[in-house]
Parts: C-alpha cells; sequence; structure tokens
C-alpha cells in the first residue's frame, strides 16, 4: 500500500490508495442510483471530496458535468438543460432544491449529498462521454464540450512527460477545479507524476469569482502550502507580478508557473520573471482537453505559447488557422455521434515553427481590417496594454477605421487620465505604427462575467463593449471625446 500524499487541503490529507477507496465507495452508490443516473452535475468548492466525486463518477461511468462557481444562475441552468443532468451533487439543498432538485442522498461521508430529479427526452451525447466541461465562450449561453476520460488522462501523461525535468512534487490548484485546465493539469498530471495536488478553497488561495484576485493572499498560499507549480491566468500574473515588485516575497519554493488564457505579452513574461516567478507561457483549448501547447525550461522561447505537446500534432491551413490533429473531444452537447479524431480547427490564427513553438496572433473572427487594409489581432495590443501594470483590462477596435481605439480599464481608479496615456504610449512604442492605439476612454465598470463585458477567463467580450461603448468610440474618430457613462 502507498503512502505518498496524492490529495492535500491543508486540513484532510488523502493517499492515492485512500482516495480510489473513497472513489469506488461513492462509485457503488451513484452505481446502484435508481432509477439509473443518466447526467451528473458537480457543485462544490475546491477540496478532496471534488476530486473523488470526479473519480467516482468515472468509475460509474456516469457523465460528469462540473459547474464553475462563477457562472451566472441563468449560465447553471442553461448547463443543465443543455446536458440533460438528472443528478446533482452540492452541499446547499436549497440551491439544489431552487434548481428542481429533490431531497438529498448522503454520498460516502464526502460532506456532498446526491439530488435527484427527472428529466424527459434528455438531450442526446456522443457515445463515450464521460464529462462535459462548459465554457462561456463569446456568448452568455455556454457550450457543452463532450470529453471520454482516456483523452484527459492522455493529456495529463504529455504534460507529465514535458515536464519531467522539472522537479514538482506540491503543485498548488489556484484555479476552480470545474476549470478544465486546473481539472486535468492541476489534478492529473500530478497524479501522474506521483505528487501531490494541494486543494484548498479557492478564495483562500487568492481567487473569488472569476475576477476578483487577491495577490497577497496567493503568495501566502504558495507559501504555506510549498508549493512547486501553479497554473495563473495573465491578470493574475500581472497582480502577482506587481505584488511582488511593491515589495511582497517572491514564493522561494516556486519552480514552475503556467499562465494562459489569453495571449500574453513577452514583457509582461520578462518582467514577471524579473521579479522572480518562474512563469512560461502554454496553449490549449476544451476541445483538446486543455493543453496543447507549452514553454518549459529548456525548451523555452517567449512571445510563443509552447513547443506542441507529444501526444498531438499542429499546423496552419492556407488560411493562418491553427489546426490540431490527434485525441480531440467527441462532440458538443446534442450531438448524438462522435467526431473520431478528426481535425479540429481552432479559430487562432498563428503559424507553428521549425521547432514545433506555436505562435498565436488572435483569433480568426476577431481579426480587425483597417481602413488602410491592415490585418491586425486585437488580443496583440490587448496584451501590451495590460502589460504596463496601469491598463487592467482592454478592448481594442477599429475595423474599416484609419486608426485603433480602445476601451481601457485602469487597475486602480485612482490613476489619473495623464497616467493611463503614457502607459498607452509605452505599448505603443512596442507595437508597429497599425497596431497601435491612437485613441481611448476609460471604461465606468471593469469588464466583468456578471455585467456581461468578460469571458470567466477575464476576455473582454468586444461585441458587447462595443455597444456599451459606440457613442464614445464613434465620438473619438469626430475629434470629441464625452463622458463614459455605465
Amino acid at each position: 500500500m502507498s503512502a505518498r500524499i496524492a490529495i492535500d487541503d491543508g486540513q484532510q490529507r488523502l493517499t492515492a490508495d485512500a482516495l480510489a477507496t473513497r472513489a469506488a465507495q461513492v462509485a457503488a452508490t451513484l452505481h446502484d442510483a435508481s432509477p439509473r443516473i443518466g447526467v451528473m452535475a458537480l457543485m462544490a468548492d475546491n477540496g478532496p471530496d471534488w476530486i473523488v466525486i470526479d473519480r467516482a463518477a468515472a468509475a460509474a461511468r456516469v457523465p460528469l458535468v462540473p459547474l464553475p462557481p462563477f457562472f451566472t444562475p441563468a449560465q447553471i441552468a442553461a448547463a443543465l438543460a443543455a446536458s440533460g443532468a438528472d443528478a446533482l451533487v452540492a452541499s446547499d439543498a436549497r440551491v439544489c432544491h431552487a434548481l428542481g432538485f429533490g431531497e438529498p442522498v448522503s454520498l460516502g461521508g464526502t460532506g456532498l449529498a446526491l439530488h435527484r430529479r427527472e428529466v424527459r427526452d434528455p438531450p442526446p451525447l456522443p457515445p463515450g462521454t464521460a464529462k462535459i466541461t462548459f465554457t462561456s465562450g463569446t456568448t452568455g449561453a455556454p457550450k457543452g464540450v463532450c470529453l471520454d476520460d482516456a483523452h484527459q488522462w492522455r493529456v495529463a501523461e504529455s504534460i507529465a512527460a514535458a515536464l519531467r525535468d522539472v522537479s514538482i512534487e506540491r503543485h498548488l490548484c489556484l484555479l476552480p477545479l470545474a476549470v478544465l485546465l486546473e481539472n486535468v493539469a492541476g489534478v492529473y498530471a500530478p497524479l501522474v507524476r506521483r505528487a501531490t495536488a494541494c486543494v484548498p478553497q479557492v478564495a483562500s488561495a487568492g481567487l473569488r469569482g472569476s475576477s476578483n484576485f487577491d495577490p497577497v493572499v496567493c503568495l501566502q498560499a504558495i507559501e504555506r502550502f510549498a508549493a512547486h507549480s501553479v497554473i495563473l491566468l495573465p491578470q493574475m500574473l500581472l497582480a502577482l507580478t506587481i505584488a511582488i515588485e511593491r515589495g511582497g516575497r517572491a514564493p522561494a519554493s516556486l519552480r514552475f508557473a503556467a499562465v494562459g488564457g489569453a495571449k500574453v505579452a513577452p514583457s509582461l513574461i520578462a518582467r514577471a520573471r524579473a521579479a522572480g516567478l518562474p512563469v512560461f507561457e502554454g496553449y490549449g483549448l476544451s476541445e483538446c482537453a486543455s493543453v496543447v501547447a507549452l514553454n518549459v525550461p529548456g525548451a523555452d522561447l517567449p512571445g510563443s505559447a509552447g513547443r506542441v505537446l507529444p501526444h498531438v500534432r499542429v499546423h496552419t491551413d492556407c488560411n493562418g488557422e491553427i489546426v490540431v490533429r490527434g485525441p480531440s473531444f467527441l462532440g458538443y452537447t446534442g450531438e448524438s455521434r462522435a467526431r473520431n479524431d478528426a481535425p479540429l480547427a481552432t479559430g487562432d490564427v498563428g503559424h507553428v515553427d521549425g521547432a514545433r513553438f506555436v505562435h498565436i496572433e488572435g483569433r480568426r473572427k476577431g481579426i480587425l481590417i483597417t481602413a488602410y487594409g491592415r490585418n491586425v489581432s486585437p488580443e496583440w495590443p490587448e496584451a501590451e496594454l495590460v502589460a504596463s501594470g496601469v491598463v487592467a483590462q482592454a478592448a481594442v477596435f477599429g475595423e474599416a477605421r484609419p486608426t485603433l481605439c480602445a476601451v481601457l480599464v485602469a487597475r486602480d481608479p485612482a490613476v489619473d487620465d495623464a497616467e493611463v496615456a503614457a502607459a498607452v504610449a509605452a505599448a505603443n512604442a512596442r507595437l508597429p505604427d497599425y497596431a497601435r492605439v491612437e485613441s481611448w476612454v476609460r471604461a465606468a465598470t471593469p469588464f466583468t462575467v456578471d455585467n456581461g463585458l468578460a469571458t470567466a477567463n477575464g476576455r473582454p467580450r468586444r461585441d458587447a463593449v462595443l455597444d456599451r461603448y459606440r457613442t464614445q468610440l464613434d465620438d473619438l474618430y469626430q475629434g470629441s471625446v464625452h463622458d463614459v457613462v455605465p
């Protein structure tokens, strides 16, 4: 019997054998449920119980729908409906009842309970579906990506292989486990490596909701768990960098910090490393069960999204769109036939160099064509603007316009316009003339999931931002800027 610690939340520690035993006990309950469970959703904070339920569902061959804690009630209801979930595991019975689920049934001392409801005419799912991960995408309605269990573990093995020369014995999960990236790269990959996945409640590690992050609390958590690795979103990386520059201490234990979810400016990578954060950019999609490419020590090219992992092949088509071949998702909810590992057109524009490093330039649908006929991916100037540390969020526009403009959210409301202008000028100095932001307005409020202006991983919903600030942006080209109103 192995005595190694596989899961640690600071209070409860599970060995690999204990995790397997508890998962098997819950799996038996799920398997014997009457009527048979069709699809089960999971709504819980990070912790050992979340992982037990995740592994139990796989063992019982019950498709699992992890529900991110930052989803709105409408998004949760949409995900439940789209997946046809007839069971919900959660700790709050009142929430379950409000969603139409019945009385709780205990699940083997996990602290979570199973709630049931009747679902007539459930939507079809591709055969072999083990997990349905919902991404907020570019609209308010989440999209359900169906994955099999083997694909997720294949990605975890590939990540572990890429990091074999990095001594990672303790990974701290900062993102919710319902986020597929943290589920696969933050739990499965450590289990493959026989390392420990540290899974405290999300807020105790610094993240609240989808966009409220406390870098001081995060640094304390990294130190408390003596973490060797973490996964960050770009805004989290910037906040940690600034906190260290302002007197915080770079975590001595940290050996690898992966960053992804949106384009990261090379200047931010360099700045973070100068602050003592061993950060490396990666790239992936839910349809590929998370990570596709990753920079690692010894195979690192700042400015790229990393070298292609061994389980996939990546190329670009005649339009410059990134295409991934290899194990991929089964399909979306509502589809009854599996895709059978068909090539996946990602919607991302870029190229793959001779050393197999992936370079992402932007989204195909988001490409701006200026009045001078120059193609610009807005993610490029947006990343440079955010790297300033003064601008927290940026949405760049300029379709059919002579120059680019932007809606900017300052990191601190007390920052004056002169400081914002200086940050814009500094970003422009790193960009060619056609990609520079010549005019801008300040947003009245940050871009958040709640106000519909951001996706769950912090990307601006450009269409929504444009609708909100269209008049002010039009005025920029007329030479008059009105006060921005919410």
